[in-house]
């Protein structure tokens, strides 16, 4: 793995378990991951508005998607929330402008998912050669 996309273990709060079920997303559906937004539709972190057609400006996240993924996207957000310091100072400032801790996590994720979508698109998807046995 660290051969294929060695940036993804360089980023804050994503292990080797994240990076291998992000990268095994990428595989099994690289015809979905067109844009940053499509792969947030993906991984079920697309914000929709909330309410019945009312323009309050407030956002859910979308529960559609690939649990897994978005199961690991979430594990490296609580850990920034823990250790990174500037993810701690978002989460201060966005708590002091009244923002509650569901609606902070949702914006973390989505942020976390901009950049892995940035990260596994750097590099073009391309098919590891299998060797053949003699």
């Amino acid at each position: 793995m660290t051969d294929y996309r060695p940036a993804l273990l360089e980023q804050f709060g994503i292990g080797a378990d994240t990076a291998a079920e992000i990268l095994i997303v990428v595989g099994d559906n690289p015809e979905r991951i067109k844009s940053e937004a499509a792969f947030a539709k993906l991984a079920g972190i697309s914000p929709i508005p909330t309410g019945s057609g009312q323009t309050s400006g407030r956002h859910r996240i979308n529960h559609g998607g690939h649990r897994q993924l978005n199961a690991a996207i979430y594990r490296t957000v609580i850990v920034r929330m823990q250790h990174h310091e500037p993810t701690k100072a978002y989460v201060a400032r966005r708590t002091a402008e009244g923002k509650s801790k569901r609606d902070i996590i949702r914006c973390l994720k989505r942020y976390v998912i901009r950049e892995v979508y940035h990260l596994v698109k750097a590099q073009p998807a391309t098919a590891i050669p299998l060797q053949k046995a003699s």
